[in-house]
């Protein structure tokens, strides 16, 4: 959606496909970082964001039993540093902004992409639907299991397991939860779980060692989180016992993508499709803010010459992305330094491409 907001406004015409019927409710909080909070102020929508951003006063680290051992007040595992400028925000309402900001470009909805052919002057689809479009260019925006790369790259090496698996899901706020932030972790396994801006519920999130597991198989999914956690007593214990009746849940197994290049023929990647960096960087979502404004504004300048787009777009963005990719350490046993996010969060300059 950021993209469509940026290549309308540039003058192009966007397309966008969604396989959902609708934008999602729940999911967890996201960043609003560094050089994204002024695309996002670009947008005119960064007012509208500080005025959702989640309010937690700090973070109370439990045991086992979810008993406090230590309580934090200047920071969140999640958010980071709460005297910070930047903004933590629920996807949903996120998503909901953006939405909001493309109303009236074209959304193609509960469809997907079947087959790409990509020609010299522009790409043939077909959607699962049946329906055959021509467009000048595709763009995967579809996340780290990207279907639009592996229909036009036909190579999956670039996907580099990070060897953890990550849990998400939604549940009502049944241990009274009010303006804190709980973290566990502890042999293997960890536990994040904070309120609603309502408190009326609670996102929960849960890590461990990666397991095989079918990636569609819910039941299975959600018996394994059961198994890893069955060490945990307390409110930890009940707050884990609730993933077995959530209907917002997703569960997926972490990885980094490092890919020589984003893009091929007449079809380019953004975001998580083209550099995921992870969750444990807190920067996809500003990554994604950030790259979507400097694609726009490529294509915008290039005009019928797409490679030379495309290229001026990896120049700009690659030594971004490598610099956040660099935040995850999964060895690390505190927060990042908060001077290796601060120049991981700035370190692109968009100066020029904020001039429309």
């Amino acid at each position: 959606m950021a993209l469509a907001y940026w290549l309308r406004r540039f003058g192009l015409t966007p397309t966008l496909v969604e396989r959902f019927p609708q934008q999602s409710s729940g999911g967890q909080a996201v960043d609003i970082r560094g050089v994204a909070l002024r695309v996002t102020a670009e947008m005119e929508l960064l007012e509208a964001a500080r005025g959702r951003r989640t309010r937690l006063k700090g973070m109370s680290i439990v045991d086992r039993n979810g008993v406090e051992v230590q309580r934090v007040g200047d920071r969140t595992f999640s958010a980071g540093r709460l005297d910070s400028d930047d903004i933590e925000i629920f996807r949903a309402d996120l998503c909901e902004l953006l939405a909001n900001a493309t109303h009236d470009i074209e959304y193609i909805c509960e469809d997907g992409i079947r087959t790409l052919q990509s020609t010299s002057g522009f790409v043939d689809v077909e959607f699962e639907r049946g329906k055959q479009r021509r467009f000048d260019i595709v763009v995967g925006a579809d996340g780290v299991y990207s279907h639009t790369r592996k229909l036009a790259f036909a190579d999956e090496s670039c996907l580099k397991p990070l060897g953890v698996a990550l849990a998400l899901f939604t549940t009502s706020n049944i241990i009274g939860l009010r303006e804190l932030e709980l973290m566990h972790r502890e042999d293997g396994v960890g536990v994040v779980v904070y309120p609603s801006l309502d408190a009326s519920a609670l996102r929960v999130a849960v890590g461990f060692a990666s397991a095989a597991v079918d990636r569609r198989d819910v039941a299975a999914q959600k018996a394994l989180i059961a198994s890893r956690c069955t060490r945990l007593g307390g409110d930890l214990s009940r707050l884990v016992a609730a993933v077995a009746t959530t209907s917002q849940f997703y569960y997926g197994d972490l990885a980094q993508i490092h890919l020589p290049r984003w893009s091929t023929g007449r079809v380019v990647l953004v975001g998580d499709a083209a550099h995921c960096a992870s969750p444990f960087s807190g920067q996809g979502t500003s990554l994604a803010l950030v790259g979507a404004l400097v694609l726009a504004q490529s294509l915008a300048r290039a005009g019928a010459d797409v490679e030379a787009a495309f290229n001026a777009y990896e120049r700009r963005m690659r030594p971004f992305v490598e610099l956040n990719q660099a935040l995850v350490d999964l060895n690390r046993k505190g927060p990042c330094p908060d001077d290796q996010m601060m120049r991981a969060k700035n370190g692109i300059d968009i100066d020029d491409l904020l001039v429309v």
